[in-house]
C-alpha cells in the first residue's frame, strides 16, 4: 500500500492532515507516461500555441493569405496569357497528342524565362552579383533593379496614400492622376521660373506641388461639402481639365523650351532636384525616403490624431458623426485637401525626380491612377499601401526588362495588376477556388466593408 493510500485510508488522522499527505504523496509520485492510458503529458489546450495558431491559420481566408494566392493565381494567368501569344508554343500544342512533352518543355521554356526577367529586372540578377565577385562588372549591376523598383514606387505611394486617406474618410477620390498633374506643373514651374539656392529650392518646388494638389483636391471636397455634389464625377472631370491645362501650360513662351519644336518645358534647374540615393547612373532618389516619411505620418494622422478619429467616425457613418458634434463639412474639406496634396508630391516626384527633368504631356504616366489600384491593393491601410506600391513598381521595372530580354509584351504587366486587384477585391473567388475556410473570409469580407 503506498504512503497516498495509508493517508486516505487512516481514520485515526485529522481530516486536514489526510489533506497534506495526499497531496505530499500525489507531488511525490512519478509523472504518468503518455501513451499509456494516464494523463497527457501536455494537458489540453496548451503547447505550442504560436504553431498551431500558424496551422490554424494557414488556410483560411484571411488577408495574408488572400493577397497572396491572389498574386499567384494572377501569376499562373498571366502564364497562360504567355503560352497563348507565342506562335510558336501553340503550334507544339496542334500536335500535343502525338508528343506532349514539346508543349509541356516549349511553355516552360517561355513562361520561365518572362518570369526569371521579370525578377532580374525587379529585384536583383545573379549574373551581375557573380560578376561583381569575380571583378567582371561594379556594383551599379547589382542594385540597378532594385534602384528601378524604387524609382516607380515613390510616386505611388503618395498617390495610393491620398486615395486610401480618402476612402478612410467615405469619398472616392478618383481625381489623384489630375491632383497630381497640378502638382507636377506647379513644382516643374517652381523649379526653372524661381531661381534659388539648391536645399531651398527642392524644397520650394516639393512644396508647390504639394500646392497644386491641395487646390485640385480642394474644389471637389468644398462642392462636396457645401452642395452635396458627388465626389466622384467632380474628381473625373477635374482630372481631364488639369490634362489639358498642362498642355496649355508647356505651349506657353515663358514655359516652351525655345531650343525645340515638340511640346516640351524648359528643364528643370538642378538645384531643384531631389538627389540620387546612391549616385552614378542608378536613378533611386530621395523621394522614397520621403514616400516613407509620408506614410508614417498619415499612419499618425489616422491613428493618433484627433481629425484622424473624426475623419475615421465621417467615413464609418456621417450622421452619427454630425449628431456627435463633428463638423462633416470641415472633415470633408480638409480630407479632400490633405488628399490633394500628397497627390501633388506624387506628381512632384515625376518631374523633381529622376523620371523626367520637364513638363511633356505624359510626364505624369498613369501613377493617380495606377494609385487607385495600389490603395485597393493596401487595403487603404498606409503600411499596406506602402507595400502595394512596392510591388507595383516592381512590375514595373521587371516588366521593362522582360519585355527587352524576353520580347513578352509591356501591357501583360498592366494585366497582372489588374488581376491581383480583382482578385483581392473577390476574396469570396478565391475563397472557393482553394477552398479556404469559411470562418475567416467572412470576417475579411466585413473588414473590406469598413475600409471601403
Amino acid at each position: 500500500m503506498s504512503e497516498f493510500d495509508g493517508a486516505a485510508a487512516s481514520p485515526d488522522k485529522d481530516p486536514a492532515e489526510q489533506s497534506r499527505a495526499a497531496r505530499s504523496a500525489a507531488a511525490n509520485a512519478d509523472p504518468p507516461t503518455p501513451g499509456t492510458g494516464g494523463e497527457p503529458a501536455t494537458p489540453p489546450g496548451r503547447g505550442p500555441l504560436l504553431l498551431r495558431s500558424f496551422l490554424q491559420n494557414l488556410w483560411a481566408a484571411n488577408t495574408v493569405t488572400v493577397t497572396i494566392l491572389a498574386i499567384v493565381l494572377a501569376t499562373v494567368i498571366g502564364a497562360i496569357l504567355i503560352i497563348i501569344s507565342d506562335p510558336e508554343v501553340l503550334h507544339t500544342y496542334s500536335y500535343i497528342t502525338a508528343r506532349p512533352q514539346d508543349a509541356l518543355n516549349s511553355s516552360w521554356a517561355v513562361v520561365s524565362e518572362a518570369y526569371a526577367n521579370l525578377f532580374k529586372g525587379a529585384v536583383v540578377d545573379p549574373a551581375a552579383v557573380q560578376g561583381w565577385i569575380n571583378g567582371t562588372n561594379g556594383w551599379e549591376l547589382v542594385f540597378a533593379p532594385i534602384s528601378e523598383t524604387l524609382t516607380y514606387t515613390a510616386p505611388l505611394v503618395f498617390t495610393g496614400l491620398a486615395v486610401a486617406l480618402a476612402f478612410r474618410g467615405g469619398l472616392f477620390n478618383i481625381g489623384a492622376q489630375g491632383q497630381a498633374t497640378l502638382g507636377v506643373i506647379l513644382a516643374a514651374l517652381a523649379g526653372f521660373l524661381i531661381p534659388l539656392p539648391p536645399v531651398i529650392h527642392v524644397i520650394v518646388a516639393l512644396l508647390a506641388g504639394a500646392l497644386g494638389g491641395a487646390i485640385w483636391g480642394f474644389i471637389p471636397g468644398f462642392l462636396k461639402a457645401r452642395t452635396g455634389a458627388h465626389e466622384v464625377i467632380n474628381t473625373i472631370m477635374l482630372n481631364y481639365v488639369a490634362v489639358y491645362l498642362l498642355s496649355w501650360v508647356i505651349l506657353q513662351k515663358v514655359v516652351h523650351d525655345p531650343d525645340r519644336t515638340d511640346a516640351i518645358s524648359r528643364p528643370v534647374d538642378g538645384s531643384a532636384q531631389l538627389p540620387r540615393l546612391l549616385g552614378g547612373d542608378l536613378r533611386v532618389h530621395a523621394g522614397i525616403l520621403l514616400a516613407l516619411l509620408a506614410t508614417w505620418a498619415v499612419a499618425w494622422l489616422l491613428n493618433r490624431s484627433t481629425f484622424g478619429f473624426e475623419l475615421r467616425a465621417v467615413g464609418a457613418n456621417p450622421d452619427a458623426a454630425r449628431t456627435a458634434g463633428i463638423s462633416v463639412t470641415k472633415t470633408y474639406v480638409l480630407l479632400m485637401v490633405i488628399s490633394g496634396a500628397l497627390a501633388g508630391l506624387g506628381g512632384s516626384n515625376m518631374v523633381v525626380g529622376t523620371t523626367a527633368s520637364a513638363l511633356t504631356p505624359l510626364v505624369v504616366a498613369q501613377i493617380g491612377f495606377d494609385g487607385i489600384l495600389v490603395a485597393l491593393l493596401g487595403r487603404v491601410k498606409p503600411w499596406g499601401v506602402l507595400l502595394a506600391a512596392l510591388l507595383f513598381g516592381a512590375l514595373q521595372a521587371g516588366g521593362n526588362r522582360m519585355q527587352s530580354y524576353a520580347g513578352i509584351s509591356l501591357e501583360l504587366v498592366t494585366v497582372l495588376q489588374a488581376l491581383i486587384v480583382i482578385f483581392i477585391a473577390a476574396p469570396a473567388l478565391i475563397k472557393a477556388i482553394f477552398q479556404l475556410r469559411a470562418a475567416r473570409a467572412a470576417r475579411l469580407q466585413t473588414s473590406l466593408a469598413k475600409g471601403w
